[in-house]
């Protein structure tokens, strides 16, 4: 097979190992910036070029598409889509899943366990948005942020108003949710490939922290899941419409609540965590299911 992998960085760890799974399965891949490709959109002919040369040559492709490049990243994705490569994820789940609003509201409407959200833009009352979660602690959490990035613990009422009106001063969109006492700073990132959970990870917050992010300094280790920790993250992963997925879970005295469902998760992390191959199971997984134009939206919608 021929296959793509839309990265900005080819010397990222989850870049390079999917290259070496895809070369120690026989297959050819190419490593491609998004943001280097410009495209032909006609109707007859839609084509994707990069540094001269169009691309049309792929059978699969793999998006690693950062948060910052989202819009042009998918729309990129989305030209393959229209051309018939199978895309590992499609377009429109990523946009999904990058906006954390949308995502969460699908998740809500489809009965999967959340933590007690609100949303707001600006709100003048801040009283009654820190009521409709519970009151303090809880967590804030503005809608563009990443990697634990813009997320903020207000452990007392006072520190929740001034942290909203702070947020309210940059006319920023942001989530206030409670915060689940009992999972003590751990969440689990259950990775999900197709209809099932091949690899989880417990991640612990470092010292004086709350945010159990890799990139902020926590640590992973092995993590056995009960069966509706399982389900929950694959019910999650298919509702956003991904194959790939991390489903971000924390455990309460209600069972599984899903954080975040993440559209481009890590491999360095839970590689190390589990001692499993999980580049060369995603690699598997197209090799199964990639076809000429096999996808739900064919790269609209």
């Amino acid at each position: 097979m021929q296959i793509a992998i839309l990265s900005r960085n080819r010397r990222l760890y989850s870049t390079e190992r999917l290259v070496e799974a895809c070369r120690g399965r026989g297959h050819e891949v190419r490593v491609v910036d998004p943001l280097k490709c410009y495209m032909d959109i006609t109707s007859h002919h839609p084509s994707v070029h990069y540094k001269g040369e169009a691309l049309d040559r792929f059978d699969a492709v793999i998006p690693r598409i950062g948060a910052s490049v989202t819009f042009y990243g998918t729309a990129v994705l989305r030209q393959f889509e229209m051309m018939g490569v199978f895309p590992l994820n499609e377009s429109v789940a990523i946009t999904r899943a990058r906006d954390k609003l949308r995502s969460l509201q699908l998740l809500a409407r489809a009965g999967i366990g959340l933590p007690v959200t609100g949303f707001a833009h600006s709100i003048d009352d801040t009283e009654g948005l820190i009521r409709l979660v519970g009151g303090a602690p809880l967590v804030i959490k503005l809608l563009e942020g990443t990697q634990g990035k813009g997320v903020v613990l207000a452990e007392t009422h006072k520190a929740a108003e001034s942290v909203i009106d702070a947020f309210r001063e940059l006319d920023a969109n942001f989530l206030v949710q409670e915060f689940i006492q009992e999972a003590g700073g751990v969440d689990i990132r259950c990775f999900v490939i197709g209809e099932r959970v091949v690899a989880a990870m417990m991640r612990q917050a470092k010292e004086g922290d709350f945010r159990s992010n890799l990139h902020r300094g926590g640590t992973a280790k092995l993590v056995r899941l009960i069966p509706e920790e399982r389900s929950t993250a694959v019910r999650a992963a298919r509702t956003v419409g991904l194959n790939l997925a991390g489903v971000d879970i924390v455990r309460s005295r209600h069972g599984p609540l899903v954080l975040e469902v993440n559209s481009s998760p890590g491999l360095q992390g839970i590689e190390q965590a589990t001692g499993k191959d999980i580049a060369g199971l995603v690699v598997r997984f197209i090799e199964i299911h990639a076809k000429p134009f096999r996808t739900r939206t064919r790269g609209v919608g």
